[in-house]
């Protein structure tokens, strides 16, 4: 905030000192640059004023503007322009539709100024974010990218611990810590979370995309290639590029909401059956607000921009509400979690970014901001039948009722009466981030920016509704369950230049940076873990004697055993080259070298090229190696909880990287995951209007980090040290973070963009599309651990893989049409989500060829979980009503689709047996069924 402070009193101070020049009558005529077409109302602005004027119906405007001061161009549906007036008194204009990706200019790719789409070398995509949230229900940065963009894959996460509180996008199907997140072209923090359950990233962390108001972006590059070689870790799979708004004297406000009506699943609309948690028959409400407001700083264009942003989130409520196991949504009654669906949240924040000229060379940068979210998801439940043990009983063994928590079940042909609690997961998550740089624009010369970042993430827990049934307190319902931090501060020094004089001339780019890593974990309190009473038993329904569980039911707090506090320091250099051996055709080079405190040294490569066949057709092909190191995370993390399985109590423990338990079970420290990618494709302006790109990739990964299987101290057939050591230390179960995988991803993405405007009339057709394939080349098993095929299994089992190759379904599609006349808009968008496999635990529980009796009990079938191919339709509209007001209000999933079920068919009493605990795992299209919405903008 020192940084910020300091910053914003040099604005001011430089603001003062500008000069005042002689003011000109400027006129000009704005067309499309396209068509040619003239373009009426466009808005005309004295850049850093609020002075201005628009065009008339034929394109043409007069407007009074000092003679070295800068227009600004703004119109909806167009890129904005600032151009120069340097004395000039007719300066005519050729706007580009935002819907044109081809002629757009963007930051990610290439460290030479101005580079178009249509030149670039490898492919990215341009998300437009106001016009792409405008017309969804989808209200967080993440899953409006899921839509906007084939190459993200995102879905909400239920019933899995703290991955139901953090949205974690991935590109092309590969892990969520595979991407690298730029804002302003400077790295964004991770958050401090690591997924250790959840049907996606398990073993990975990730960015946060959804602690960012999306109110405060103008737009979102993607880069779908590998640029490690370019950006440095993370970057294995591509790069997400939030560009901040600069706009000014214009405020901006949204509110928007959004709720679900299923009738096919949602509990609320069965209340006789008495056996689940629901709330409305409309659930899901959400409510979402922003402000944006830019202010100039001085008079050569500097500017301030301001957003507040608010959401709040409801959960959602889901279960088959049919026991006809003939039907084809039938399931029993899920005793297993009887509160399904979506975690609440409410979130607030703020973010500024402001720039402020010096000289006409030199610029002062500053951007940053602060969210915080609280979130509540429940646990699965806990059955007083099934497991006593979990409930606060008295002497006799009798259940002792607690006011607001415990609930007694209906009584059916499928359930018979129960008394039950649903345990609430809660965290409170704050994320802080601020940049402060200066940076010198010469054309002629060598231009340079120097800044620094800094984030934050805090990421905590807290049991809400719940009970250590050890402790025996009915009035202890709130639990400190800890949680962790993670602190990044990045410092950079880059140069670049253009050369001219060899050939047809050579951008030249390089730099250092400086990375700062610190990771902690802290305990929880003592009630969150804790078992008081060791030896306490209780008798079950079946007559079975079970010792009393310890710890906070539903989310067990993190021990001081677990905790830790560790830092590490990366520099890295790089250089990178872009040749115009002809004015056609351009090849790049890029190096970069790369030294952890923590883990050694690194070295990466690109190239890459594209060659235009004429100023519409582009070849384009890259060639690179890429890392990714070990976050801290990984290294570090550790959870010991209680598990009771059988009337035992065991130990389990996630062991951190340097812990005993890992080093006598041969697993070897983390290093690097290394990645070898290639892509070919064009980018194609087949007329004014319409404009194709295709792109073939394969991306080659070794020793990608993931989550290892559990292993058992009572295995006499493990290796005798290493159960030696689980049994000292009175751990039951261990698993590790290890290099267990190698996997190939090979696909093509398409983009078909056609937008044309007639007299008052426009209409746009945008399809997209990603087909890919992964495979697991091989499992690096240790040593150790390699000896039986049984061993190798529970090293990485075969759900577990399952997982890894779900990541993205095989093709996703997406069909956007749209038409406008005047201030009316309507459109669709259909999106296919491709088939996945996703296997449950098995009877055994161990997830290897996992098999689950059939429901006659006469044989076994595979536990596999077919979700087929599926459409969701999204409709909406929209109407401009005055210049300063705006409506949309539309339906995504028009037609209320859902997954099919999570349940093998003929042995449907194993259902829940996945890992959500409902009638579906969380697969990409999601499971809460029709939603509607309304927006009101206001623009003043």
């Amino acid at each position: 905030m020192k940084n910020l402070s300091l910053i914003f009193i040099l604005f001011t101070f430089c603001s003062g000192i500008q000069s005042i020049a002689q003011t000109l009558v400027i006129k000009g005529k704005v067309t499309d640059k396209n068509t040619g077409e003239p373009l009426a109302g466009v808005n005309v602005i004295i850049w850093s004023t609020t002075k201005g004027t628009v065009t008339d119906p034929d394109g043409l405007y007069s407007i009074s503007a000092p003679s070295n001061g800068k227009i600004e161009f703004a119109y909806l549906s167009y890129a904005s322009q600032i151009v120069n007036i340097e004395g000039r008194s007719t300066i005519d204009i050729q706007m580009v539709s935002t819907n044109s990706e081809l002629d757009q200019v963007v930051v990610v790719g290439s460290r030479r100024p101005g580079r178009i789409l249509m030149e670039s070398t490898t492919p990215i995509d341009v998300v437009n974010v106001k016009q792409s949230i405008n017309t969804t229900a989808r209200m967080d940065l993440t899953s409006m990218l899921n839509y906007a963009a084939p190459s993200i894959n995102y879905n909400k996460q239920s019933g899995s611990d703290g991955a139901d509180h953090i949205d974690l996008a991935t590109l092309r199907g590969l892990g969520p810590d595979q991407s690298l997140v730029l804002v302003n072209g400077k790295r964004r923090h991770q958050t401090a979370f690591v997924s250790v359950f959840g049907t996606r990233g398990r073993g990975n962390s990730g960015t946060d995309l959804n602690a960012f108001p999306a109110a405060a972006l103008d737009r979102v590059e993607i880069l779908r290639d590998g640029a490690s070689a370019q950006y440095g870790s993370d970057a294995i799979a591509g790069v997400m590029n939030l560009i901040l708004k600069k706009s000014v004297g214009e405020l901006t406000a949204n509110i928007a909401y959004s709720g679900y009506y299923d009738k096919k699943f949602n509990p609320a609309f069965e209340p006789d059956l008495n056996q689940y948690v629901y709330e409305n028959k409309l659930d899901g409400n959400t409510i979402s607000a922003d402000l944006n407001y830019g202010i100039k700083l001085g008079k050569q264009g500097g500017f301030a921009n301001f957003t507040l942003n608010y959401l709040s989130l409801d959960k959602t409520y889901r279960q088959s509400l049919d026991q006809n196991f003939d039907a084809e949504y039938g399931l029993p009654v899920n005793v297993v979690r009887r509160a399904h669906g979506d975690g609440s949240l409410n979130s607030t924040g703020a973010f500024v970014n402001a720039e402020l000229p010096v000289t006409d060379e030199l610029k002062l940068y500053a951007f940053g901001g602060f969210n915080n979210k609280s979130s509540e998801a429940y646990a699965f439940s806990r059955n007083f039948s099934g497991k006593p043990n979990r409930f606060i009983t008295n002497t006799s063994g009798q259940l002792v009722d607690i006011p607001g928590i415990i609930k007694k079940s209906g009584d059916t042909n499928t359930a018979t009466a129960d008394s039950y609690f649903n345990p609430i997961i809660a965290t409170d998550v704050q994320d802080f981030s601020a940049a402060v740089g200066i940076r010198r624009e010469n054309p002629d010369g060598w231009n340079w920016d120097l800044s620094n970042v800094t984030g934050q993430n805090n990421f905590h827990f807290y049991g809400e509704k719940t009970v250590n049934a050890s402790l025996g307190d009915v009035n202890k319902n709130h639990f400190d369950d800890g949680g962790f931090k993670f602190l990044q501060n990045t410092t950079n020094l880059n140069f670049n230049r253009e050369f001219s004089g060899f050939l047809e001339g050579i951008g030249f780019a390089a730099g250092a940076e400086l990375r700062l890593e610190q990771y902690e974990l802290y305990a929880g309190e003592e009630a969150s873990y804790k078992n008081y009473d060791p030896n306490k038993t209780v008798i079950t329904g079946g007559g079975d004697t079970v010792f009393v569980a310890g710890g906070s039911q539903g989310f067990p707090g993190y021990q001081p055993s677990d905790e830790v506090n560790a830092q590490r320091v990366a520099a890295a250099a790089y250089a990178d080259a872009e040749l115009d051996i002809t004015k056609d055709f351009l090849v790049s080079a890029a190096v970069r070298l790369e030294n952890y405190n923590d883990f050694g040294f690194t070295h990466n490569y690109k190239l890459a090229s594209r060659y235009l066949i004429n100023n519409k057709l582009n070849i384009r092909g890259s060639l690179s190696t890429g890392f990714r190191a070990p976050s801290l995370q990984q290294i570090n993390f550790s959870s010991t909880f209680t598990t009771v399985q059988g009337g035992n109590i065991s130990e389990v423990k996630i062991a951190p990287n340097d812990n005993s338990i890992t080093k006598a079970a041969g697993i070897p420290e983390l290093k690097q995951e290394e990645s070898v990618n290639a892509s070919l494709g064009f980018a194609w302006k087949a007329m004014p209007q319409l404009s194709i790109s295709c792109d073939l990739y394969w991306v080659n990964i070794k020793d990608r980090v993931v989550l290892s299987g559990q292993f058992d101290a009572s295995d006499n057939t493990l290796d005798p040290a290493f159960t030696a050591e689980l049994n000292r230390l009175r751990v039951g179960l261990a698993q590790f973070f290890a290099n267990a995988v190698n996997t190939t991803n090979k696909g093509i993405d398409l983009v078909f963009d056609y937008n044309r405007k007639f007299g008052v009339n426009r209409i746009r057709l945008l399809a997209m599309g990603n087909i890919q394939e992964m495979t697991i080349d091989k499992i690096n098993v240790p040593e150790k651990l390699n000896d039986t095929e049984s061993h190798r299994k529970q090293f990485l089992s075969d759900r577990e893989q399952a997982f890894i190759l779900a990541s993205a379904p095989p093709v996703k599609l997406g069909f956007n049409l749209e038409y406008g006349y005047k201030k009316l808009g309507i459109g669709t968008r259909l999106t296919y989500f491709g088939k996945i496999k996703i296997l449950g635990y098995g009877e055994d529980g161990l997830g290897i060829a996992p098999q689950v009796p059939n429901d006659d009990n006469t044989g076994y079938l595979p536990d596999e979980y077919i979700y087929n191919s599926k459409w969701v339709t999204d409709i909406y509209a929209s109407c401009q009503i005055t210049k300063n007001l705006n409506i949309n209000v539309g339906v995504d999933n028009l037609l209320n689709i859902h997954p099919d079920l999570g349940a093998v068919k003929g042995a449907k009493w194993w259902a829940f047996n996945n890992e959500t605990g409902g009638p579906w795992d969380a697969v990409q299209m999601g499971g809460n069924g029709m939603r509607m919405f309304a927006r009101l903008g206001f623009v003043f």
